[in-house]
């Protein structure tokens, strides 16, 4: 009898395996009408994202891996070391540097079920090694509370209401889930599940203060991702529990748990925090559909996308500030906030927050979105995201990043803010930002394709091939060739098609209002729906050929009247690239913030290298404004202009020549 249950459960745990290579596996998730396709379907050919990978590949995963297993700049790899008793010394760095590692192993996991690098394989394998010695027996793996309480003698857990424990485990969790589906090895997982044990215990047993000593919840993510490789239901169980303890004892909007989930109707705190929660909640409707979940994520997603975003896809518009200012009587219900979103239409530009762990919170959640409804203004988002306030976030080398992701910036500024004087290798105050981009990039290709009952969605364009299975277990073979963001040309060619009758839905943005689709020569005109994926069903062969053509001419917009700081201003894009003013291409004489755009500017593209990556950069005739910009508080009216040639790059590329000063935001003229 013992024998067949052990079949039985071999059988059920091969089963899970072969249904699970994706990034976010929601192949048997009931409330998701889409899943991921596997971590190698995808690979690059040529192209933007090509060249972005090469750079990750060669670049920015050794480059990270070499600062976070190093003894003197991070000491991130280090902690663990000394949690395992294979060195002395004390506990250095912020407490969710755990978190920083997993993240930076699970950039080299990706990166390992793309090109099957047996090095990157012996890193892990070496890796690893010391976090299982590093856990407790219990599956308890902290390595700031096991170094510490090894001299302390002391065995506090979560009392701290601002420890990353929970942060750092969950991005255990997820790091795990992606190693095992790149490797097949259960190395790291064996760790994530005795930890996601350890949590089960402790939440049964906790206080309703402990359990709520949870910043940042990254493990709500990730303990759903252990449920969805494990197919452990206890599992799914905490991460609802864990959902519903919040807002049940004192709270914060800080932390966004001064409500229940359930009863929120804005977002006011930290943004990172925010998006977390947000993406993690998505996870849990994907399992148990709860429309309460989804009522209240609906409401959030409009409350920051309509309210709270930069037109650059930035979140968290501010380094502090107060919620509920000015808006309750009651003086002690306003709270201190820091990196978090303000008020509605609060969108500062010098002073903006925008940290790349937010931008990139706002890609988990807007994926898993994506995921549960196959709306196409999901995709739309982590577009937006990945091209300007994702990618913004390090270096055209793969080397230095941003913390903070501001719309303009200045010498001038009569303040010194926390995070400002450009691009750093290492940022010592807080570097989660560094291998949070880094393994995102790393995973663009899963973001790619979606598979639905009928067919395959197909989300972002670029270069690239896709070898997957649908739903029904028919191989289907694309290629796509375009130099997409830079041009709307995107040919995909059928190398290997499904027998039966099969839907392709390819995605028409929300920024393009004129676009043409052929298949096979033929115009599909009945198809194109803007703003929304357009359905192509047919029975397709072997050799057909889809021509999409989005056409993508540079556009001024404005803001809605109600952002104060953008009045009277235009910003410029092209396509899903967001573009800026940067001193680097004005003289010495000539500043930034002087510089005006005609309301009938016309622009021409042209090719630009920067940090050895060609960009399109835009050039046209925009106005000198004389002495618009001083440092008194009022002045008499100026409107003395002279023409001048203007150039602007995607502002993802800005800092990339030294530091120097930008704007995304341009004064308007309208004669």
């Amino acid at each position: 009898m013992k024998r067949i249950i052990t079949i039985i459960a071999t059988i059920f745990l091969l089963q899970i395996t072969l249904a699970q290579t994706g990034l976010v596996n929601t192949n048997a998730s009931t409330y998701a009408k889409l899943s991921s396709t596997g971590l190698a379907d995808v690979q690059w050919t040529k192209g933007f994202w090509a060249e972005r990978f090469k750079v990750c590949r060669d670049s920015m995963v050794p480059h990270l891996w070499a600062t976070y297993t190093s003894k003197t700049i991070c000491y991130s790899f280090q902690n663990f070391r000394i949690a395992a008793g294979l060195d002395t010394g004390r506990f250095r760095g912020p407490s969710f540097h755990d978190g920083d590692f997993y993240k930076t192993l699970e950039a080299v996991a990706a990166l390992y079920a793309a090109t099957k690098d047996k090095h990157l394989d012996s890193m892990m394998d070496a890796a690893i090694a010391v976090i299982a010695k590093a856990q407790r027996k219990d599956g308890y793996v902290y390595t700031k509370s096991i170094i510490e309480q090894k001299k302390n003698g002391k065995a506090e857990l979560f009392d701290d209401k601002l420890s990353f424990e929970a942060y750092n485990f969950g991005h255990l969790m997820t790091a795990a889930c992606v190693h095992y589906r790149a490797t097949e090895k259960t190395t790291l997982l064996n760790v994530a599940k005795k930890a996601t044990e350890f949590l089960i215990e402790f939440y049964n047993k906790a206080t309703p203060e402990q359990a709520r000593n949870a910043i940042c919840p990254s493990h709500y993510m990730g303990i759903v991702e252990m449920y969805r490789t494990t197919g452990e239901p206890k599992y799914l169980e905490l991460a609802k529990k864990l959902i519903d303890i919040r807002g049940t004892s004192e709270g914060s909007d800080d932390n966004s748990d001064r409500l229940p989930f359930r009863k929120m109707t804005e977002v006011n705190g930290h943004a990172v925090r925010a998006n977390y929660l947000f993406a993690g909640v998505a996870d849990v409707y994907a399992e148990t559909g709860d429309t309460n979940l989804l009522h209240t994520l609906n409401l959030m997603w409009n409350d920051v996308t309509n309210r709270k975003l930069y037109i650059t896809g930035g979140c968290g518009a501010l380094y502090d500030g107060l919620s509920q200012e000015a808006i309750s009587y009651k003086p002690d219900s306003i709270q201190k906030i820091q990196q978090a979103y303000g008020k509605a239409f609060q969108l500062p530009n010098i002073t903006a927050h925008n940290e790349t762990c937010a931008n990139i919170g706002n890609v988990l959640w807007n994926y898993r979105m994506l995921q549960l409804t196959a709306d196409a203004k999901y995709a739309d988002m982590i577009e937006l995201e990945l091209y300007n306030a994702v990618l913004s976030g390090i270096s055209m080398d793969g080397t230095k990043f941003f913390y903070t992701n501001p719309l303009a910036a200045t010498k001038n500024y009569p303040y010194e803010l926390r995070w400002s004087g450009g691009r750093l290798k290492y940022i010592s105050k807080s570097n989660c930002c560094p291998p949070n981009v880094i393994r995102t990039i790393a995973e663009v290709n899963n973001y790619m394709y979606s598979i639905a009952n009928d067919g395959l969605y197909i989300n972002l364009y670029g270069g690239s091939k896709l070898s997957t299975k649908l739903k029904n277990g028919a191989v289907i073979q694309l290629e796509q060739t375009t130099n997409y963001p830079w041009d709307g040309a995107i040919n995909i060619t059928v190398k290997e098609a499904p027998s039966s009758e099969t839907s392709l839905y390819l995605r028409i943005p929300w920024w393009c209002t004129s676009a043409t689709l052929k298949v096979n020569g033929q115009p599909i005109t009945n198809a194109i729906v803007y703003g929304a994926y357009s359905q192509v069903k047919r029975s397709w062969k072997t050799g057909d050929k889809i021509a999409l053509n989005l056409k993508m001419p540079a556009v001024l917009l404005e803001s809605n009247c109600l952002v104060e700081e953008t009045k009277n201003q235009v910003a410029v894009k092209r396509g899903p690239v967001v573009y800026c003013l940067e001193s680097a291409d004005l003289q010495a004489s000539q500043k930034v913030f002087n510089v005006a755009i005609p309301a009938n500017i016309r622009f021409a593209t042209k090719q630009q290298t920067i940090g050895n990556s060609q960009v399109i950069a835009l050039e046209g005739e925009g106005k000198l404004l004389q002495n618009s910009f001083s440092n008194t508080l009022y002045k008499p009216l100026n409107t003395t202009t002279k023409p001048v040639t203007i150039k602007l790059i995607p502002y993802y590329a800005w800092a990339n020549r030294g530091q120097t000063e930008m704007t995304v935001w341009l004064p308007l003229m309208r004669q």
